[in-house]
């Protein structure tokens, strides 16, 4: 297969990119960083490399020739900053999530659809954030359960175009970003742990991949209580 993977030079991209090689798929590994992504394409063969920030929309590059049709277009890049001061409202933090989180998927889609080709699989990674109003996520869970919406919105309008989409909504993930938090992280899992899961759900055709099963059940049960008992909950955890 020939697979594209946004924010491949950490974390769940770089686990996905690394595997999907390994196993002797054609990867097109994205990231902003050439020197992290010059070390990936060393530690496995068949890894083409793109370097450009995906914020800026005339820095998209065309796929390589000699790639073709793309099988699995991955956009997993992706940041967290949380609102620690709700009333003093930081507009420049939240335009940052959005931007990386939700409008460079725009920019992706738009320059990169049309090159999956009929049968291929479009891959959003979400989060199991957006399952929940959580403390300090304003930017972060607003940026996710926006994803998730458009990977739905998306799998109704490509269908028939031939291809299909899953969402990734993850619990929590060891990654680089994650290791910011100074908060519990129950039922953290690994990159390649979850990099795994993915792959898995991928291949059975899974349109919703979420993991792990036991946090996914938790966080679903917390949010079919009633917005008001989950509010008086959460100003308690904040």
């Amino acid at each position: 297969m020939n697979i594209m993977i946004t924010g491949a030079t950490s974390g769940i991209g770089q686990a996905l990119a690394l595997a999907y090689a390994k196993a002797g798929h054609n990867v097109i590994a994205c990231g902003r960083s050439q020197q992290k992504l010059d070390a990936l394409a060393e530690r496995q063969g068949n890894i083409l490399t793109l370097c450009f920030d995906l914020t800026q929309f005339d820095s998209y590059p065309p796929l390589p020739n000699s790639m073709g049709k793309l099988d699995l277009l991955i956009l997993n890049a992706g940041d967290c900053e949380y609102i620690d001061d709700a009333i003093n409202f930081d507009a420049k933090l939240f335009e940052r999530v959005i931007n990386i989180n939700l409008i460079s998927i725009g920019y992706a889609l738009d320059a990169w659809l049309k090159s999956v080709q009929c049968g291929g699989r479009l891959v959003l990674i979400s989060s199991s954030a957006q399952l929940l109003a959580l403390p300090r996520a304003e930017a972060y869970g607003a940026s996710k359960a926006a994803l998730s919406y458009l990977a739905q919105t998306l799998s109704i309008d490509l269908a028939k175009d031939g291809i299909e989409v899953s969402c990734v909504h993850p619990g929590f993930v060891d990654t680089p970003l994650t290791s910011r938090n100074t908060f519990a992280m129950p039922m953290i899992v690994s990159s390649e742990q979850a990099a795994q899961k993915i792959i898995q759900g991928i291949a059975k055709g899974k349109r919703d991949i979420s993991f792990p099963g036991v946090f996914i059940f938790l966080m679903k049960c917390l949010s079919w209580l009633p917005f008001s008992l989950w509010r008086r909950l959460a100003i308690r955890m904040n």
